[in-house]
């Protein structure tokens, strides 16, 4: 096989890897969400193991595709969308279960940046397993984003959404909502959720909108994010829908330091739980917010409330990524613009975010952005 055919056979293996990863977002946390193929290779490449990363981080996609390959894995080659971790956890590491399974040949995406790169391919090279790493790096590195931020930055990766109008205002005067965008717009929204590990809005939004955060498409109620909520003076009203719904799915509030203690009792005794930090001005440090995100072990963020909170991230330089839905409708001059005292074009035309293209949804569009 020439290198050019082996190269093609990586990055189509690599791909399927990619794809079963993608069924961890959101749900492997605070682990990142690996993919891993293994294919043996008796004159046609035969795929005779899969796997991803389980619920709650373990098992390990690797020993996950192992396991369903057995005896078939003698010989064969592992694909895997990160390098396979050589440190004693909660359970075993990928490595050792490699090295027994008689894996003749190990293909990573991309090495792990955390305190042992590199550590897991040399062991692997070390017990005479071939490794080559980079096939489908850059997809890769986008598929694990939220896990390299958090090593790297100390803090989630970070997605913003909002769902604008024709004439680019996100509510009604007097900061009421409205219907912006159609069902198959707000059906993705709800994917988009089920792929992060927390959704965070702030009190104005809870308090305005009364709303669930909940990821409401049919079966997937499971794979409902965290919510987190900013209030610095815990204003969370108990009879919301957020709290009564704190026992089926978590809700946590970050509040100020001098936030009312018995207020934080009541909310405890519903199961949500308070976090504080210092407040200044009435307002949270939103790289203290992300620093104790991830100290949580939340990888993925999805920002989804409020012209306030949005801006607030966009200035403090905390976008990765941003979904800009918009709607075919105005609401008019009274309306309420989507970014708190910015234009539209903060985000639009920010040098920190390049446009990656324009998908038309039903009777919206969905424009996306990522950090450049």
């Amino acid at each position: 096989m020439s290198f050019v055919e082996s190269a093609l056979l990586d990055r189509r293996f690599m791909s399927l890897a990619l794809a079963l990863g993608r069924r961890g977002l959101g749900n492997a946390w605070p682990n990142p969400a690996v993919g891993a193929v293994v294919v043996r290779n008796d004159g046609e490449p035969v795929i005779v193991g899969r796997g991803w990363t389980q619920p709650g981080g373990r098992p390990h996609a690797e020993t996950e595709a192992l396991a369903r390959a057995g005896a078939a894995a003698r010989g064969a080659t592992l694909y895997a969308t990160l390098e396979p971790c050589s440190h004693h956890g909660k359970t075993p590491p990928c490595t050792d279960a490699i090295i027994a399974a008689g894996i003749t040949r190990v293909v990573s995406a991309i090495e792990d940046p955390n305190a042992v790169a590199g550590r897991g391919h040399a062991l692997l090279r070390a017990n005479g397993i071939v490794v080559d790493v980079g096939a489908c790096a850059e997809d890769a590195r986008r598929a694990h984003a939220g896990h390299i931020r958090r090593v790297c930055d100390h803090r989630p990766h970070v997605s913003l959404k909002l769902a604008v109008s024709a004439d680019g205002k996100t509510g009604l005067a007097g900061r009421k909502p409205a219907p912006i965008t159609g069902e198959p717009a707000r059906a993705r929204v709800h994917l988009m959720r089920a792929m992060n590990d927390a959704i965070l809005v702030g009190i104005g939004t809870a308090l305005a909108d009364d709303p669930q955060l909940t990821c409401r498409l049919p079966g997937m109620a499971a794979r409902s994010p965290v919510r987190v909520v900013l209030d610095a003076a815990l204003r969370l009203p108990v009879t919301g829908t957020l709290v009564r719904s704190a026992r089926e799915t978590p809700l946590w509030v970050i509040a100020g330091e001098s936030a009312p203690a018995e207020v934080e009792a009541v909310l405890a005794a519903r199961r949500v739980e308070v976090f504080r930090l210092p407040a200044c001005g009435g307002k949270l440090d939103i790289s203290a917010v992300l620093a104790l995100l991830a100290a949580r072990g939340v990888t993925r963020l999805m920002v989804e409330g409020g012209p306030i909170v949005a801006a607030a991230f966009l200035a403090a330089d905390m976008v990765d990524e941003a979904v800009l839905l918009r709607g075919p409708r105005l609401i008019g001059p009274d309306g309420i613009d989507a970014l708190e005292a910015m234009p539209l074009t903060a985000l639009t035309a920010s040098p920190r975010l390049r446009a990656l293209g324009i998908e038309t949804v039903g009777e919206d569009t969905i424009e996306t952005f990522e950090r450049v």
